[in-house]
């Protein structure tokens, strides 16, 4: 069974390595959909909703309202999706919820109509 959660937030980023538009700094609004595997427990539950928020909301707080290029090298959106996932795996695992359940994908969307997708 699979569950997700998405939630959003707002950076500003440059393209170094991009002749365009892009290699001028600019902002976005990310919408980052996370979606977990699992069985649900003798709670009935995967994971709680609650919890998985707050790990999500942990690993957007370093990003949100923030120079994506003092995070990442050349953040663009498949850099930042990948990195979200890694810091994700991360936090499941420091949280216990990954004992319960495995992190199957992780989807960035860059505005309204572009999206990057990590999985497994």
């Amino acid at each position: 069974m699979n569950i997700g959660i998405s939630m959003e937030f707002d950076a500003a980023h440059h393209l170094p390595m991009h002749e365009g538009r892009c290699s001028r700094i600019h902002g976005h609004t990310y919408r980052v959909e996370v979606v977990l595997q699992g069985n649900p427990g003798d709670d009935g539950m995967i994971v709680d909703f609650y919890v998985l928020k707050k790990i999500v909301s942990r690993v957007i707080q370093e990003l949100d309202h923030n120079d994506l290029n003092s995070v990442l090298q050349n953040p663009t959106a498949e850099m930042i999706a990948s990195h979200i996932h890694r810091r994700l795996r991360e936090e499941l695992n420091i949280s216990g919820v990954s004992e319960r359940a495995s992190l199957i994908s992780v989807r960035l969307w860059e505005g309204r109509d572009k999206w990057v997708m990590v999985d497994e």
